[in-house]
């Protein structure tokens, strides 16, 4: 930046001086503005980083990213636009309450009305020996994670001295650079100031599984270094970790050093003394955030913040008698992956509160609940592991009304279908902790501000734009509240479909509409190439209708059911055989193991009772199957939306306990629903007795044995969001149990949403598994006798996918790797280890980026380019992609609207260097911009310019000119060692020497953070993506 000073508008108002802006300092500028009808005030700032006010509570998401512009709360436009001067990379150094003047370290000095001390905290260092060596950082700043990045590239392993929120978010960080993490936390549990003693350890449990370690109740005696002065690790009285750097995030302490500069009261310990209205000693001066010390205590939570400015700005503006009577601590987090949640009085002494108590260690799930003696009041609470109805709880918290419900059913749930949603909470209850936002002023802000789409939602309220966890409930109220003011809330597939799945389902079964192609005109976007959202799913509609084989509409399918493989690292695949029930013989698991030695494939058990082969190319996938189909096998569509497995304890026939045959029902069910396509994976489990060994209530369907027969239970998973499966039927016969089965999936295919599985789509049902059993049981809609029919058609249709596939030679040659070439190139080298081979280890900085293009490009000639004839244009698949190989390079070929336009790009996608583009599905973005969709993490690249239109600005295809002449596809070229330089497979695939340069620095990477449905930006893709 130029200039230090950011000049606007400058009027004869009362001045505001703000003393800092981090987020509760913008909080109190935003408030102040909106508050300020009248335009009374100027307002100043002071801002001593070299940035704007930017998000501190998603710190950790830096490093998924790190791009600063990313992170600011507004644009530096928005200041300018409020007529809102700062002094950027100035520190404020004295107040002159005489005066009323503040100075700063270059010397500016600005006269004030009103002085806000927003400084916030510095991060408290205990005086440990060798605090102050290089490799020990704190955790606070962009710059602080900056330097932390950079220092990581030589390091391997890392401590975290605290085991706070910050403590806990430091070390996801480390463990995001790819460093071996240790926690070290001088109390006996984690999070001491959110979670008892069993919530914490419930906790510390799930880190340590994430392989961090952590050393609890143990003070560290010193910090030791190497001759250089350099971090080495950690001493304890009786014991040492290795560390190569270390992140101090111990705790907080008030920056009140201008405060004290300038005569304003302070606390011996630390932080300005302020009144109810936030006056410090001066009443010309305020303090908020973590800088003011009100009723002896300090509120190191951001909520707090932002109520204390609420009060300063609508007192300044109104003149009205806010008054500040304490901060609430209530606060949801997500930490490494786990959920945990705090509210009310959570530390309520036993005289004036009966706890409840839920600990599952199973399912790794504790809440404690603390209620008034007679129960009738919930005083507050701690959650691990499930924290869904913390907005509800809290809400009833604060409300302090009687409660409605038993104190059991709060902890427990009522019965599904019955439990209250976010049209039942007051309008004062708080949606977002981070912003303090209630649902009202979500309501008002479709109300009054016409807010009309989430994104509107969140820039007028700021509700989910701190962690994010509250979006479910934000779009819940948003929704409620657009069919209220009677506007349509649409749930369309994508922009070329303006039908929810479920619609779309019955007009293609309606109209009897077999291909993409008939269904577009008739009632999709004319003209459309599709997507990546719709290709699929209209893909899995016409198998879960027609049961064709699925590379009869191989354009629209995903990477995966292209290729009847899943895709790994590297553009590698791993393949899974059906074992029904988990049953195999010997001989069969020989042949697996043959086959396994022959294409050098990894080899591993399954949780579905399966054995995966890993590390199989494209190329050689028809040969693998042509054997595994010789010896017996089919196709087990774990690649597919569609039936998983159906795991079985061993039952009657072996176990003492067993009360029913699961081997055998299990394999009969398995084998009936094997094949069959649906909105989501379907998984299942046949247990023998009520132990239940195979887990039948985490299942989207699962039996379990009795005396009488079997008791079926529906819509559960496990997964990123747990979910416990609910009773359909008890008693029943193996016949009864089918039938049922046969309607409920019917049911759920032709009604479900995209990618929603079959719990989400019980809860989403109106009346919840009561209706679902007049449905299924009862037949209340009359529509099971169609169901029956439907499943019977899909059953007698069934035919193994890769049985067909190796029978026939022109669907064999499809899996070549070059259209051009029977030459074969490895996109990604393997290493040995533990006696098996597997990927190289990716690079940490992987990404090629546009500029390391351009260097490559400098050393190149590129000046003599001619036409060169490449294959005819029939052999390239139809609206799809195929690459050919032209010396060391690979390049993608597309074609669009039926071979008649057409598109050359690499075929590595640069975002880790997997040679994998033309495997992607291509499509439009609804704009006219036609892309391809990488399969590894789902970044699209506009085909005709190369730009990611993923966000990520540094990434960019190199594309070729391209024609057809006399039926044959061209390219102009370069001559092919000159290209080679550029983009040659050798040059950039992921190699054994780079896995170990990486090993070396610590270059294993683990990107973004992880989400309750699918994976949004980070490694393992975004939003629209769900395995």
């Amino acid at each position: 930046m130029s200039s230090n000073k950011i000049v606007a508008s400058v009027n004869d108002k009362r001045t505001i001086v703000v003393c800092g802006l981090g987020m509760v300092g913008l909080s109190f500028i935003e408030k102040l503005l909106k508050y300020d009808t009248k335009h009374q005030f100027r307002i100043e700032v002071f801002c001593e980083e070299p940035h704007v006010a930017y998000n501190r509570v998603g710190l950790t998401q830096f490093f998924s990213h790190r791009e600063e512009e990313r992170m600011l709360m507004q644009p530096l436009s928005w200041y300018s636009e409020n007529d809102v001067i700062i002094h950027i990379n100035e520190k404020a150094t004295k107040i002159d309450t005489t005066t009323k003047r503040v100075t700063s370290a270059n010397d500016s000095s600005v006269p004030y009305d009103t002085c806000i001390l927003a400084t916030g905290s510095y991060p408290f260092v205990p005086p440990i020996p060798g605090w102050n060596k290089t490799g020990v950082f704190v955790y606070r700043t962009i710059n602080d994670l900056n330097e932390i990045i950079s220092y990581s590239k030589k390091s391997k392993c890392g401590a975290v001295i605290g085991g706070g929120l910050l403590g806990l978010e430091a070390a996801k960080a480390l463990m995001d650079l790819g460093l071996d993490v240790t926690i070290v936390e001088v109390a006996p549990v984690l999070m001491g100031r959110q979670l008892d003693t069993i919530g914490g350890e419930m906790l510390k449990d799930e880190i340590i599984k994430l392989g961090i370690k952590c050393i609890l109740g143990v003070p560290p005696k010193e910090i030791t270094t190497d001759e250089g002065g350099k971090v080495t690790g950690i001493q304890f009285e009786n014991d040492f970790i290795q560390s190569d750097i270390v992140i101090v995030a111990a705790g907080i302490r008030p920056r009140d050093e201008l405060a004290k500069a300038s005569g304003i009261s302070t606390h011996q310990r630390g932080g300005v003394f302020v009144d109810d209205h936030l006056r410090t000693s001066d009443p010309n001066v305020y303090a908020i955030g973590e800088v003011a010390l009100y009723g002896g205590m300090i509120y190191g939570l951001v909520v707090p913040g932002y109520d204390m400015a609420d009060v300063v700005a609508s007192n300044l503006a109104t003149g009205g008698d806010k008054k500040f009577s304490g901060g609430d601590l209530s606060c949801k987090l997500k930490l490494l992956g786990v959920h945990v949640a705090s509210f009310g009085d959570y530390s309520a002494k036993n005289d004036v509160a009966m706890p409840l108590v839920y600990n599952d260690p199973f399912g790794s799930v504790y809440k404690k609940f603390l209620f008034s003696k007679d129960g009738k009041y919930l005083l507050g609470g701690i959650m691990v592991g499930d924290t869904d109805d913390y907005t509800k709880l809290h809400s009833l918290m604060k409300s302090k009304k009687i409660l409605t419900v038993a104190p059991g059913e709060l902890i427990l749930g009522v019965k599904s279908g019955q439990a209250p949603g976010a049209d039942d909470l007051p309008d004062e209850a708080q949606i977002c902790s981070c912003n303090n936002v209630s649902k009202g002023q979500i309501r008002n802000a479709v109300k009054i501000d016409e807010c009309r789409s989430i994104g509107q939602i969140k820039s007028c309220t700021k509700a989910g734009t701190g962690c994010g966890g509250c979006l479910p409930t934000v779009t819940e109220i948003f929704e409620v509240e657009m069919k209220a003011l009677g506007h349509v809330v649409t749930n369309a597939l994508c922009p070329h479909f303006s039908l929810t799945r479920a619609e779309l389902f019955q007009v293609v079964k309606i109209k009897k509409l077999t291909n993409f192609k008939d269904i577009t005109e008739k009632v999709g976007k004319k003209g459309t190439q599709g997507c990546e959202i719709c290709k699929p799913a209209i893909a899995s509609i016409l198998a879960s209708l027609w049961n064709d084989h699925i590379l009869n509409h191989a354009n629209l399918q995903d990477t995966n059911d292209r290729y009847l493989a899943n895709i790994q690292r590297g553009g590698l695949y791993s393949i899974i055989p059906r074992v029904p029930g988990g049953e195999i013989t010997p001989e069969k698991l020989l042949v697996l193991g043959e086959v396994a030695k022959k294409y050098k494939l990894y080899t591993k058990i399954t949780g579905g009772q399966r054995i995966d082969l890993f590390g199989a190319r494209k190329q050689d996938l028809p040969a693998i199957w042509e054997e595994l189909v010789d010896a017996g096998f089919e196709s087990g569509h774990a690649y597919g939306k569609a039936l998983r497995t159906v795991k079985s304890c061993v039952g009657s026939e072996w176990c003492r306990y067993g009360q029913g045959n699961s081997v055998a029902f299990a394999i009969e069910i398995e084998n009936r629903y094997k094949g069959i396509r649906a909105p989501h994976k379907i998984k299942s489990a046949v247990s023998g007795c009520i132990r239940e060994c195979a887990e039948a209530q985490g299942k989207d369907f699962g039996l379990i044995a009795t005396d009488n027969g079997y008791n079926l239970y529906v819509c559960g998973n496990g997964g990123s969001k747990p979910k416990h499966a609910v009773l359909l039927a008890k008693d029943i016969s193996e016949e009864i149990a089918i039938k049922y089965i046969d309607r409920f999936l019917m049911y759920y295919i032709h009604t479900a949403d995209r990618l929603m599985r079959t719990a989400r789509w019980l809860e989403k049902m109106e009346g919840g598994i009561e209706y679902l059993k007049k449905v299924i049981i009862d037949d209340h809609l009359g529509i099971c006798a169609e169901l029956e029919e439907d499943m019977a058609r899909l059953i007698y249709s069934y035919e193994c996918e890769w049985t067909k596939v190796v029978r026939d030679p022109k669907r064999r040659a499809d899996f070549a790797q070059f259209i051009n070439t029977d030459e074969t190139i490895d996109g990604i080298e393997c290493v040995y280890e533990r006696g098996q081979s597997r990927p190289a280890d990716w690079p940490k900085e992987c990404a090629v980026t546009e500029k390391e293009i351009l260097e490559v490009k400098k050393s190149a000639n590129l000046e003599s380019k001619k036409w060169v004839k490449i294959a005819p244009s029939s052999a390239f698949p139809e609206d799809a992609g195929q690459v050919i190989k032209y010396g060391d390079t690979q390049i993608a070929i597309f074609n669009t609207n039926g071979r008649t336009k057409w598109y050359a790009t690499q075929n590595m996608c640069p975002h880790k260097r997997a040679f994998v583009l033309s495997q992607g599905l291509v499509g439009d973005e609804g704009n006219g911009i036609i892309k391809v969709s990488c399969p590894m993490h789902k970044k699209n690249f506009a085909l005709e310019t190369g730009e990611c239109i993923s966000g990520d600005v540094n990434l960019k295809l190199m594309v070729f000119e391209i024609k057809i002449e006399d039926d044959f596809v061209w390219l102009y070229l370069p001559p092919e060692q000159e290209l080679d330089r550029i983009l040659g497979t050798n040059k950039w695939k992921v190699s054994k020497k780079l896995s170990k340069m990486s090993k070396s620095n610590n270059n294993i990477e683990i990107l973004g953070s992880t989400t309750a449905v699918g994976c949004v930006d980070t490694v393992c893709g975004d939003k629209k993506m769900d395995w």
